[in-house]
């Protein structure tokens, strides 16, 4: 048996045969890999060259082609970031320039490239409630059916081929349904309506009633077939600055979120946090019947990420633990140190030997003009998540809680990103109001 030697490598105790030393100037294999990879780092260090794809552009229509375009993936080109984000060069756009990308996108339709086509036109949807009424016919030939958000501007005749083909096409049916949901026209509601008296044959093979796929546009049928809206409008964004940005800070108005209050969770012993604390006649609220002067949402992070937790108003308008609450199934079996939600900041700061404790301050605004109600309605856009008003952008399938005293659907006035929360957090924490028995409602989704 040949007799093995040890790699050359101080600190290394593989032992190598003489063959592989020989070709490997004595080091055993792992460690040959390794000063590869180190010497191909520091070759990309040394070579590695700025690439600013946006120098000398300034149209806005140009950017977006730019930011569409797939990178082809090079270790020598590091590409420069354009100054703003993709959701931001959307909100400058014109008129013209909107037909312009919307025409754009159906030509990366056309030449195959469906998935950057379709993207474009839901963002034009989303932020500019663009409707595309001409495309439409064009999309259902190519069957593109999907996002359904894109066909809420469909034409009269699209809808009436639409309620055709629901009874015929088996294998579309569920996208089909909820394409009808967000067209919602009275024509359509009748025909939910009808459809919740008298179910269709197809009905017993879908895994909800039809009617139910109004929840997923945002929208239920009332006791009287009536069309009744789940979410408020208008929508304000809720984002962070930091305590120097001037500049950001005059977009907006200083606004309540994510402060810890004094009170205890009865399941975890978890603090309540209030996720949001907004005047009750702000504008995003005008439509909300709130009683006090205050709208707090406040809720348990770690309880409401397994169930929903519902608040109820005390005569002031403080909220307090409402005895409907449901103890969600296994929550007794987690650890509860281990899975703890802390607010990023939340945490007590120690300056120095003398100085006590104190909480580290965030500043939040909220935006001094409304955007599109569905702007937030596409969480997988990464557009900036959180809001007042607006049509929530769920992870999952639209879950809108009832109301355990007197089980109407609860309506959506807000959602916070879980980035927002805590540091590396994902999700979307989802805030909901019963105005008749001034109860709030907090519940969550994750991918």
């Amino acid at each position: 048996m040949t007799e093995r030697i040890p790699c050359v490598n101080e600190g290394c105790d593989h032992k190598i045969l003489p063959a592989t030393a020989a070709k490997t100037g004595g080091y055993c294999m792992p460690c040959k890999q390794e000063m590869e990879r180190e010497a191909y780092q520091r070759y990309i260090e040394a070579n590695r060259r700025d690439v600013d794809l946006y120098e000398g552009i300034t149209d806005a229509v140009q950017v977006l082609k730019i930011m569409h375009e797939p990178r082809i993936r090079d270790p020598l080109i590091r590409y420069i970031p354009y100054k703003y984000s993709m959701e931001q060069v959307y909100l400058t756009l014109s008129a013209e320039q909107q037909c312009e990308m919307k025409q754009y996108a159906m030509e990366r339709i056309r030449s195959d490239d469906e998935d950057t086509g379709k993207d474009i036109l839901m963002y034009l949807v989303c932020y500019h409630d663009l409707p595309l009424t001409v495309e439409i016919p064009e999309l259902l030939e190519r069957e593109i059916l999907y996002p359904a958000v894109l066909f809420k501007g469909a034409s009269v005749e699209t809808r009436d081929h639409l309620l055709h083909q629901v009874n015929h096409d088996e294998e579309n049916r569920n996208l089909i349904l909820m394409m009808l949901a967000y067209i919602g026209d009275d024509v359509v509601v009748q025909q939910f309506w009808r459809w919740k008296r008298t179910q269709p044959t197809w009905a017993s093979e879908m895994y909800v009633a039809p009617e139910c796929y109004a929840l997923q546009a945002g929208w239920e049928l009332t006791q009287d077939g009536q069309r009744r809206e789940l979410f408020i409008t208008p929508s304000y964004s809720l984002y962070e600055v930091g305590e120097t940005d001037a500049r950001e800070r005059v977009k907006g108005e200083p606004v309540s979120l994510l402060e810890p209050t004094s009170k205890h969770c009865p399941w975890c012993g978890g603090i309540f946090i209030s996720l949001m604390n907004v005047h009750a006649r702000h504008p995003a609220l005008h439509s909300v019947d709130w009683r006090s002067s205050q709208l707090d949402v406040q809720t348990c992070l770690l309880c409401s990420s397994y169930g929903v937790v519902y608040m109820e108003m005390d005569g002031e308008g403080n909220p307090f633990w409402s005895e409907h609450n449901v103890k969600p199934d296994g929550l007794d079996d987690i650890d509860l140190e281990e899975n703890k939600v802390e607010v990023s900041g939340m945490v007590s700061m120690i300056l120095d030997d003398s100085a006590e404790g104190q909480r580290q301050q965030r500043l939040f605004h909220i935006a001094s003009e409304p955007r599109q109600p569905f702007h937030g309605s596409e969480w997988a856009m990464e557009p900036s998540l959180s809001q007042v008003g607006g049509h929530p952008g769920w992870v999952q399938d639209a879950e809108y809680p009832a109301c355990p005293a007197c089980s109407t659907t609860m309506k959506a006035i807000g959602q916070l990103d879980g980035e927002m929360i805590q540091e590396y957090g994902e999700g979307m924490f989802y805030m909901f109001v019963c105005e008749p028995c001034q109860m709030t409602a907090v519940s969550y989704q994750q991918s």
